[in-house]
C-alpha cells in the first residue's frame, strides 16, 4: 500500500512545511536518508500552547504535540525527497520535551511521534529514539521532534 494511500485511509493530512524560525531548513537528504530539523507542534502556522510540560502543559495534550511534529516532520521529508512516496520508513526519532522539574514522562509525551509512525509505516516505522527533558524550547515550545527517514 503506498504512503499516500495509507494517510488517507488513516484520515491524516499531511500539513504545510513549517516555516523554519531561525537558520536552517527543515530537511536534508543524504544518500538514502532524509534528516529533519527539529519539528515544532505548528498547526495553522501558531503553536497550540507554550510552557512545560507538568506545569502549564498537561502530558496527554504534549502527547498530541509530539503527534503533531512528527506528522510536521514527515511534510518536511516528503518535501525535501520530492514526495511522500519517496519515504520508505523512520530510522530514528529524537524527542525534547519542555519539562517542569518534577515531570519525568517524557518517553510517554514522545510516544506521539512514534506511535503516529508506527502508524503509517507499520513495520518500518519501528525505530530507535532518544525523549530527553529540556529546559526550555524555542518559542516555549512544549515539544520538539526530529525525525530520520529512509528512502525507498
Amino acid at each position: 500500500m503506498s504512503i499516500a494511500t495509507r494517510l488517507t485511509e488513516l484520515g491524516i493530512e499531511l500539513p504545510e512545511v513549517a516555516a523554519p524560525v531561525a537558520a536552517y531548513v527543515p530537511a536534508v537528504v543524504h544518500g538514502e536518508l532524509v534528516y529533519t530539523s527539529g519539528q515544532l507542534p505548528f498547526a495553522s502556522g501558531a503553536l497550540p500552547a507554550t510552557g512545560k510540560v507538568g506545569a502549564e502543559v498537561t502530558a496527554e495534550d504534549a502527547k498530541g504535540y509530539a503527534r503533531t511534529c512528527a506528522l510536521n516532520a514527515l511534510a518536511a521529508a516528503a518535501s525535501a525527497a520530492g514526495g511522500v512516496e519517496k519515504i520508505g520508513g523512520v530510522m530514528r526519532v529524537g524527542g525534547f520535551v519542555a519539562s517542569d522539574p518534577s515531570f519525568t514522562g517524557q518517553p510517554g509525551v514522545i510516544n506521539g511521534a512514534s506511535e503516529v509512525l508506527g502508524e503509517i509505516f507499520r513495520d518500518a516505522g519501528q525505530h530507535a529514539r532518544a525523549a530527553v527533558g529540556v529546559t526550555v524550547l524555542p518559542l516555549d515550545s512544549p515539544v520538539e521532534v526530529e525525525v530520520t527517514f529512509v528512502l525507498v
